[in-house]
C-alpha cells in the first residue's frame, strides 16, 4: 500500500462517515441524482480498503461491494471522473457484480477533499447502455461539490471537533436522531469516558501545558475508537471527555467493558506528574431513545461518570435515585432566589439558651426556615449545605441578618435584652464589607452591640484566609461576641483555639446527645469543658433533651445550654409567650 493511499484512508476515517446510519443531507443529493439522469440508481460512494461502502443510495438494496469490482474505486485511484457507456463491453468489469445485477451504464465523479485526497465517488447507473454529454458531466461535477461542501460543513458548523477530529456533541444529536428512526436494538448503552477530572484540568495544564492536554486528548479519542467494534463512533464531547454507544446483553456485561476500557486509559501517559492528575472515570447509561432526547442522554451519562469518581472502581451505572437527588439539590438552587425575593417562604425560627446557673433566658439562636411552594418545610440541613457553597450565601446571610436583628431590636424595645446569635458562613468571612453590613444594620436598629452574637463552624474558623481572619479581629473590636459551632467535629489541631477571636463555644449535639449511653460521650464533654474554660471561653451545650443531660452538664459547670429539653425553635408570637411563662416560674 502506498503512502498516498494511506494518508487517503486515514483521512476517510478521520471524517467518520463509514459504517453510519442514513443521512438526509446525503440522501436529498443521491434522489436529486437519480432525478435529473432519469436514472434507478444513484449512490454516494465511500472506497475503503477492501470495499466501496454506500454512503447513501437510492434503487439498490446494496450497502456495499468489493472494492475490486467498483468502478467507483476507478474513480478514488483517478482522482478523476468516469463514463461507461456499456459494462459490458468494458474488459475490466464484464464480470463483475454489477453486471450480474443487470446494470450496463456507469458515470461517476470524485469526492475530493480540499487537501486532495479521494474519498470516493457520486455515481449514476442505469440497466441499459448510454452516454453522457459535457452538460451532464458537469451536473455530475456539481453534486460531487455539493456532496464535499455537506462533508465540510460537518466538519466547519460544529459537527467534528477540530482538536481531535472527531464527531462532537452536535454530531451526537444528529446520529441519535436518525437512529431513532431505525429500529434501535434493545440493549444501547452511552459511555461516557473522563480521562481528567474537570478540577484537576487546570492543574494538569498548568503543570504539563495545554499542548499536553491536547495530545492527550488526541490519544484517547485515538484509543477509543480503536476499542470499538467496526462501525463504531467516539464522539469528542469537551476537554478529555468523550462518549460512544455499546450493544450489551446485561449492565453486567457493559461495566465489564467500561472496567477494561477506564483501565486501558490509565495507561495514556507515562509522565509522573501527569500519572497524578489523569484519573478516568467511566459513566453508563442505557438508551432511551423513546423517552429521551440527545442533552438528556448525555446528562444521565455524564452523572453517572461524576458518581463513578466517587468509587473505587471509577465506574458506575445510571442511578435515577442519585440523578434525582442533584436535581432536587440544583432545583433547590434556582427556588431559593426567588424565595429570598418573594415573602412567605423564608422565615427564622428562634431556640432560647438558658443558664445553668440563674435559669434565666441569656439568648436564642436565629434559625433560617424554608417552607417551598411545592415541597413544603425543607429542613435546613439540607439546603443550607448547599446555598453556602454558592453566590447565594451571601444574600441568605444578608436576609437573615437583617431579619434577625429587626427582631432583636423589637424584643430589645419590649425590655427582652437577651444576645441573638446568627449564624455565618465560611464564604461570609471572604466578604471584606461583612462586619460593616452587619454593624449598619445595628445602627439603624439603634441595637447595642452586646446584643448579637455571631455564630462560625469550627471547620470555617480551621484554614480562614487573611480576609476572614480581618474580618473576625473587626467583630472583636467592635464587641461583638463569636462563638464556635458545632465543636467537636473538625478534624484539626485543637491549637487555633490559641488563635480565634472567639468567647464561647458551643459544643455539637452529637457529643451531647450520647452522654447517657455512652460513657467514652461522657469524658469527651468533660474534657472539652474543662480545656475551653481553661481557654477562657464560656461553654453552651447544643441538643440537650432532658433533664439528666441538663444535670450532668450542669454538674460539670457548663455555663448554658440549649435544646429541646428547654424549648423548640419557636416564632417570634410563641418565643415571647414562652419568655413570659418561663418568667413566670
Amino acid at each position: 500500500m502506498s503512502v498516498h493511499e494511506q494518508d487517503r484512508l486515514y483521512a476517510l476515517k478521520k471524517l467518520n462517515l463509514l459504517d453510519t446510519v442514513p443521512s438526509d443531507s446525503f440522501d436529498r443529493i443521491t434522489r436529486m441524482a437519480s432525478q435529473l439522469f432519469n436514472l434507478p440508481i444513484a449512490a454516494i460512494s465511500l472506497t475503503d480498503e477492501k470495499r466501496q461502502w454506500f454512503k447513501s443510495r437510492v434503487g439498490t438494496d446494496r450497502s456495499e461491494i468489493p472494492r475490486s469490482d467498483a468502478c467507483d474505486s476507478e474513480v478514488t485511484e483517478t482522482a478523476t471522473g468516469l463514463t461507461i457507456p456499456d459494462l459490458l463491453a468494458s474488459p475490466r468489469y464484464k464480470n463483475s457484480v454489477l453486471v450480474e445485477s443487470g446494470i450496463r451504464f456507469y458515470a461517476g465523479a470524485p469526492l475530493t477533499t480540499r487537501e486532495g485526497y479521494t474519498l470516493g465517488a457520486i455515481c449514476v447507473l442505469g440497466n441499459e447502455p448510454r452516454s453522457m454529454t459535457a452538460a451532464e458531466l458537469a451536473v455530475l461535477q456539481d453534486l460531487a461539490a455539493m456532496v464535499m461542501d455537506q462533508i465540510e460543513l460537518q466538519r466547519a458548523y460544529g459537527r467534528l471537533d477540530p482538536l481531535t477530529d472527531l464527531p462532537n456533541r452536535s454530531q451526537f444529536a444528529v446520529d441519535l436522531q436518525e437512529m431513532s428512526r431505525d429500529h434501535q436494538p434493545t440493549s444501547v448503552y452511552v459511555l461516557f469516558s473522563e480521562v481528567v477530572d474537570v478540577a484537576s484540568m487546570g492543574s494538569l495544564q498548568r503543570v504539563m501545558g495545554p499542548a499536553y492536554v491536547e495530545e492527550l486528548a488526541r490519544s484517547a479519542g485515538r484509543l477509543l475508537g480503536n476499542t470499538l467494534p467496526e462501525g463504531g463512533r467516539v464522539y469528542h464531547l469537551g476537554p478529555c471527555q468523550f462518549a460512544h454507544l455499546l450493544i450489551a446483553d446485561s449492565d453486567e456485561d457493559v461495566v465489564r467493558e467500561a472496567l477494561a476500557l477506564r483501565e486501558a486509559l490509565r495507561r495514556l501517559t507515562t509522565g509522573e506528574a501527569a500519572a497524578v492528575m489523569v484519573r478516568p472515570a467511566v459513566g453508563i447509561a442505557r438508551l432511551k431513545l423513546e423517552e429521551q432526547n440527545s442533552i438528556d442522554i448525555l446528562r444521565t451519562a455524564h452523572s453517572a461518570c461524576l458518581d463513578a469518581r466517587l468509587t473505587e472502581k471509577g465506574v458506575a451505572l445510571y442511578s435515577s435515585e442519585l440523578d434525582a437527588d442533584h436535581q432536587r439539590r440544583f432545583q433547590m438552587l434556582v427556588d431559593f432566589r426567588s424565595a429570598l425575593e418573594q415573602p412567605g417562604q423564608l422565615h427564622l425560627e428562634y431556640q432560647p439558651r438558658i443558664s445553668t446557673r440563674s435559669s434565666e433566658t441569656v439568648g436564642a439562636e436565629a434559625l433560617l426556615r424554608w417552607t417551598h411552594p411545592e415541597w413544603g418545610n425543607i429542613s435546613p440541613t439540607e439546603f443550607i449545605p448547599i446555598i453556602e457553597q454558592t453566590q447565594l450565601a451571601r444574600p441568605l446571610t444578608e436576609w437573615v441578618m437583617r431579619s434577625a436583628i429587626k427582631q432583636a431590636a423589637s424584643w430589645h424595645a419590649k425590655g427582652l435584652t437577651m444576645c441573638m446569635s446568627i449564624n455565618i458562613s465560611a464564604s461570609n468571612l471572604e466578604e471584606t464589607d461583612l462586619v460593616e453590613r452587619l454593624l449598619e444594620e445595628m445602627r439603624m436598629h439603634a441595637l447595642p452591640v452586646t446584643s448579637i452574637e455571631v455564630e462560625l463552624t469550627e471547620s470555617a474558623l480551621v484554614d480562614y484566609s487573611p480576609i476572614a481572619s480581618n474580618q473576625l479581629d473587626a467583630l472583636l473590636k467592635a464587641g461583638i461576641r463569636v462563638a464556635i459551632d458545632d465543636f467537636g467535629t473538625g478534624y484539626s489541631s485543637l491549637a487555633y483555639l490559641q488563635e480565634i477571636p472567639a468567647q464561647v463555644v458551643k459544643i455539637d449535639r452529637s457529643f451531647i446527645q450520647r452522654i447517657e449511653q455512652e460513657k467514652r460521650s461522657r469524658t469527651l464533654v468533660k474534657a472539652m469543658i474543662s480545656m475551653a474554660h481553661d481557654l477562657g471561653y464560656s461553654v453552651v451545650a447544643e441538643g440537650v433533651e432532658d433533664h439528666q443531660t441538663y444535670a450532668f452538664l450542669d454538674s460539670l459547670g457548663c455555663d448554658e445550654v440549649q435544646g429541646y429539653f428547654v424549648s423548640r425553635p419557636l416564632p417570634p408570637e410563641q418565643f415571647e409567650q414562652w419568655m413570659a411563662t418561663s418568667t413566670q416560674e
